[in-house]
């Protein structure tokens, strides 16, 4: 039951809680955020009872207590290509209904009088019911951020029973085969895919992107690539919620090259820490497929850093302990082998090689490089045959 009807910037405003939240307290899952839409209001009108404007290309306002998000009732018109090419109009003259039909599903246009009653002009609640998510009308397919977004929930969804309507799915890959994805920005791209990774059933996502035509615009998979991708996601070594989609991210793209996970990085303009927790993970899988050897385990050491940076080669000993405890991959070369251990002892083997004595006995500037390096790589040999 909404609870601020008493609330005096509220009093004398038609105003509807509306979209996920409504969706989510009626599936029984936690709602965290709630959206409001305002009927027959104007901004002047809303900036007169303390409410402040946020929307650069239509009316939104924040509540000055509660910050949450009070959009005018609106319309929008296809004027160009991608998320932004809309014509907006908002005016105390546009209805509810007119404001419910733009969103892009039926589950999605369910809304709450402040009172409480529901107000579902295109029967979300039966699709709730039925397990079904589907769009409300053709002019869905005038926005390709919907493609992603409809992929997204049903990773959130799909554990609950939850399906793509088929029919939506056709108008999917009606959007991917127009080309408008490809006019979406890349960080709209990433933070569908970053939600979608952060949710129970991640892999929904990447097939039924696949499904529908949408995957090769943006990820450079093949279907056995894919496979062998969402097959690695069970390797995640860290359930926080704010790091889990980032390990995912970097598992699914361990099986790409290097040239391939790099290039997919720049076009996704990926933030600088994902892109190095993939590139490390992808070392670290790629050292598991092969017998350890003193080389190999110090240049692992190096490439991440370690005498440095201790911390990401700590993270990396996790993900091969993770790896052990939940087995192989045969399609990803994982062999089946006991590393975390030595991997551990070559690790303080080659922590306790000290620079400050091999200064002590007259090494300097190339030559104590060559030496730290020549003496780690002996430790590591010594641990690892040890």
């Amino acid at each position: 039951m909404v609870t601020h009807s008493n609330d005096p910037r509220i009093v004398g405003l038609d105003v509807y809680r509306v979209g996920g939240a409504v969706r989510d307290a009626l599936l029984g899952w936690p709602v965290y955020d709630n959206d409001w839409v305002v009927v027959g209001a104007t901004p002047a009108a809303m900036r007169q009872r303390g409410f402040k404007p946020v929307g650069r290309d239509f009316p939104v306002f924040l509540h000055p207590d509660t910050a949450e998000e009070y959009a005018l009732a609106r319309t929008e018109r296809k004027t160009g290509h991608g998320y932004s090419g809309f014509e907006v109009h908002a005016s105390p003259e546009v209805t509810l209904e007119e404001d419910l039909l733009r969103r892009d599903l039926t589950v999605n246009a369910i809304a709450q009088r402040v009172d409480g009653p529901l107000i579902d002009p295109f029967d979300g609640q039966g699709d709730i019911e039925k397990r079904i998510l589907r769009h409300i009308s053709c002019a869905f397919g005038e926005d390709p951020l919907r493609v992603l977004r409809t992929a997204r929930f049903l990773a959130r969804y799909a554990s609950l029973g939850f399906s793509i309507a088929s029919e939506t799915l056709a108008l999917m890959t009606e959007v991917s085969r127009s080309g408008e994805l490809e006019h979406l920005a890349a960080e709209r791209v990433w933070v569908e895919t970053e939600k979608a990774l952060g949710e129970p059933s991640p892999e929904a996502y990447f097939t039924t992107l696949a499904q529908c035509e949408a995957l090769a615009i943006w990820w450079p998979f093949s279907a056995e690539k894919l496979q062998d991708g969402l097959a690695a996601l069970q390797y995640v070594p860290d359930d926080n919620p704010t790091l889990l989609a980032h390990w995912r991210y970097a598992l699914l793209v361990s099986v790409l090259d290097d040239v391939g996970r790099e290039a997919l990085a720049e076009k996704l303009r990926l933030p600088n820490a994902v892109t190095q927790l993939a590139r490390h993970v992808a070392l670290t899988l790629s050292l598991l497929k092969e017998p350890l050897e003193a080389v190999a385990v110090l240049h692992w050491l190096e490439r991440l850093d370690g005498f440095r940076k201790p911390d990401q080669v700590a993270t990396q000993l996790t993900l091969v302990s993770v790896v052990e405890s939940v087995g192989v991959i045969e399609s990803a070369g994982v062999i089946d082998s006991n590393y975390a251990q030595p991997l551990q002892a070559a690790w303080l083997a080659a922590r306790s090689v000290s620079p400050q004595e091999l200064i002590a006995q007259g090494f300097k500037g190339a030559g104590l490089g060559q030496a730290l390096r020549e003496q780690r790589q002996q430790a590591v040999s010594d641990a690892l045959n040890g």
